[in-house]
C-alpha cells in the first residue's frame, strides 16, 4: 500500500524535524548565551558531525539498534534522523542567536522572565528565518532517504516512500507509470513545505550571506 509507506515516511520527517528543531535550537541558545568549558571546543565537535557523514556508523547504530529491539521500527528512523540533523541546525541556529540583542534578553531577566520563556516567547520568534532554513535543509534528506529505511526498517510495515518505491523495479520487467506516479506523491510535502517557509528560508539565507 503506497499511501500507507507515505505516511510512514511522513510520520518518520515530522517526527525527526520536531526534534532537530526543539533540541537543536535549545543547544544554539545553550551555546550562544552562556560561557564554559568546552564551548570552543563543543563547536568543533559540531564541525565533524556536518563533515563526517552519519552512514559511516552505519555497522555501530544497527548493532545498537538490534540491542535495543528498535529494529523494524520507525522510532529507529526517527532517532537516527535526528542525530543526522542536529549538527548542522545547532551550528546554523547559533549564529543566529548571536545576533539576538543581549538587552533584550536581559530586559526580559530584569522582568522576571525564565530563561525557557525568554528563549521561547523572546528569542525563537527572532530567528524562524533561520529555523525554516534548517527545517528544509533537514526534510529533503530524510523524506529522500534510502539507506537507513532499507537497513533499519525494511518491513512491509515500516517502509517508506523511497522504499515503496522500488517494488516496482524488477529484474525483467519495470512499471515505470507506477515509479513516476509514487515519485510524483513523494515531491509534494517537500513542494508544500519549500511554499510555505520561502519567504523565511530566502531571508534566512540572504540575512547569513549579508553577515
Amino acid at each position: 500500500d503506497f499511501f500507507h509507506y507515505f505516511q510512514n515516511s511522513l510520520v518518520v520527517t515530522v517526527a525527526s524535524l520536531f526534534f532537530v528543531l526543539l533540541f537543536g535550537a535549545m543547544a544554539a541558545f545553550a551555546l550562544s548565551e552562556y560561557r564554559f568549558r568546552g564551548n570552543t571546543m563543543m563547536g568543533l565537535y559540531l564541525a565533524l558531525g556536518i563533515m563526517i557523514p552519519i552512514r559511516l556508523g552505519t555497522v555501530a547504530i544497527l548493532q545498537l539498534m538490534v540491542a535495543s529491539g528498535l529494529v523494524n521500527t520507525l522510532t529507529a528512523l526517527i532517532l537516527v534522523y535526528t542525530a543526522q540533523g542536529l549538527p548542522l541546525a545547532i551550528f546554523i541556529l547559533s549564529e543566529f542567536m548571536k545576533q539576538v540583542s543581549d538587552d533584550l534578553k536581559n530586559a526580559g531577566r530584569i522582568d522576571g522572565l525564565s530563561e525557557y520563556t525568554i528563549f521561547f516567547r523572546l528569542v525563537l520568534p527572532l530567528v524562524r528565518p533561520s529555523m525554516a532554513t534548517v527545517a528544509v535543509f533537514t526534510m529533503i534528506p530524510i523524506w529522500n532517504d534510502l539507506w537507513f529505511p532499507l537497513i533499519l526498517a525494511p518491513s512491509e510495515e515500516t517502509k517508506t516512500v523511497t522504499l515503496g518505491a522500488q517494488l516496482f523495479l524488477g529484474q525483467f520487467v519495470t512499471n515505470w507509470n507506477a515509479i513516476l506516479a509514487a515519485l510524483s506523491l513523494a515531491i509534494l510535502p517537500v513542494l508544500i513545505l519549500y511554499v510555505i517557509f520561502s519567504r523565511q528560508l530566502i531571508r534566512g539565507i540572504t540575512s547569513g550571506a549579508v553577515k
